[in-house]
């Protein structure tokens, strides 16, 4: 065994023997400067009664780990401040998962001390918002104040004990150029979108979870001249648009007696009575969808969205599904007449294999034809293949069909050459 598994030893036991010996509970509601130099002593004590010697930097570190885990968000404190990580994934207190540069991995040198010591964390994580979860109410959803999205789920819903998801964002949005640096897309279809926004066309962005959806939107928010009025509706906020004239709404769940909820459908209602220039919803799940369909067909044009969709074709199939949601009695066809009228593109995204984000297609929506939406792909992505390495490859590439909207971005200023539906380029 090496110095580096003795200290590990040593760093557990020592680490478990603090946690033993003080009042978790208790010490986690108080967080002033003498209770954390009281645990420093007290740790620096242990240390010093230990055969086993540690130098400064590792007693510094040990330290600093315990105070995470009494003051702090314990084992996550560390993983919060790595900013390549996009996902801490809790399956239990001795199981913790994140996600790096698309690739989920187990985190062997973390744990929590027992089903008790995260469901502090738990409760340290919502009770600053006003929330709270126990056994009448086992999930709850929150932000912490970095903007990360959190997710809990306690017994008797969990069976195993509690579980925690933290959905992170970059503290820097993610740019149009490192996009395309990230090969996400080409340029050639980065100037396509850029225009479509300038131009006030309604895009609509398909693909699953975590394959960038909210960051192409952020992108493509970017595009929005700065002179308009912009509403932004979430139920998480997670947009950031660098703009001044934008004004962030936000659902609300209900409280405890199952009264005060805030749905989306709400906000869109009550966004058009704000005199928005554009909408932005960040992600249509239910009924808002019909109420965002008739603001996009009635003046509120350049307005974005997500949806949880695997492709263009079943994006519109279930916008069309949460348009029934809405209990109008609308007709099938009147529904479709619709979405082809207020939406002109969709994008559809993909989280691949390798971890990667590509841009799958760019689509136009032409209209309805026997009662069916149709379509035609602008640029598309295929792949060829995966190298020696993991890494997928393939080709983006125009289908060299101009789209019917070119002539209205054209007049919007936004004038697109026929070599732009050509282009291609190999990843």
């Amino acid at each position: 065994m090496d110095e580096r598994d003795d200290f590990k030893l040593l760093k557990q036991r020592l680490h478990r023997k603090v946690l033993d010996r003080l009042d978790l509970a208790k010490l986690g509601q108080t967080r002033n400067a003498a209770a954390q130099e009281q645990v420093l002593n007290f740790i620096r004590n242990l240390i010093s009664d230990e055969v086993t010697p540690l130098s400064t930097p590792e007693r510094d570190r040990l330290a600093r780990e315990i105070l995470d885990e009494i003051f702090g968000l314990g084992p996550l404190e560390q993983l919060l401040k790595d900013p390549r990580i996009s996902d801490i994934l809790v399956n239990g207190f001795n199981r913790i998962y994140i996600e790096r540069a698309g690739k989920l991995e187990f985190v062997p040198d973390l744990a929590f001390k027992d089903n008790q010591h995260l469901m502090q964390i738990i409760d340290r994580i919502v009770s600053p918002l006003g929330r709270r979860v126990d056994e009448s109410s086992p999930m709850v959803d929150a932000r912490l104040p970095d903007g990360s999205r959190v997710h809990a789920i306690i017994p008797p819903v969990a069976v195993d004990g509690p579980y925690l998801s933290i959905r992170r964002f970059g503290q820097e949005p993610v740019t149009a150029r490192s996009m395309i640096e990230n090969q996400t897309m080409m340029a050639p279809m980065l100037e396509l979108l850029s225009a479509t926004v300038q131009g006030r066309l309604n895009i609509l962005i398909s693909g699953g979870t975590g394959a960038g959806k909210t960051t192409l939107l952020n992108v493509l928010s970017g595009y929005i001249p700065n002179t308009e009025r912009v509403i932004t509706i979430e139920d998480a906020a997670e947009l950031q648009l660098k703009r001044n004239h934008v004004l962030r709404l936000e659902t609300r769940p209900p409280n405890i007696e199952g009264k005060g909820a805030i749905r989306q459908r709400d906000l869109v209602i009550n966004s058009l009575r704000m005199r928005p220039d554009r909408i932005v919803v960040g992600e249509v799940r239910g009924e808002e969808a019909f109420d965002m369909l008739q603001a996009m067909n009635t003046g509120h044009e350049g307005s974005l969205t997500t949806v949880h969709a695997n492709s263009q074709r079943d994006a519109l199939s279930r916008i069309e599904n949460m348009v029934s949601m809405a209990n109008l009695s609308i007709p099938e066809r009147a529904i479709r007449r619709q979405i082809a009228s207020a939406i002109h593109a969709v994008v559809q995204v993909s989280r691949l294999s390798d971890g990667t984000r590509r841009i799958m297609t760019i689509s136009e929506v032409m209209g309805i034809e026997s009662d069916v939406i149709s379509m035609q792909d602008i640029f598309v992505f295929e792949q060829q293949g995966i190298d020696e390495s993991g890494r997928v490859r393939g080709l983006f590439r125009g289908t060299g069909i101009r789209p019917q909207f070119a002539q209205r971005l054209a007049n919007a200023g936004c004038q697109l050459p026929p070599s732009l539906f050509e282009s291609r380029m190999k990843v």
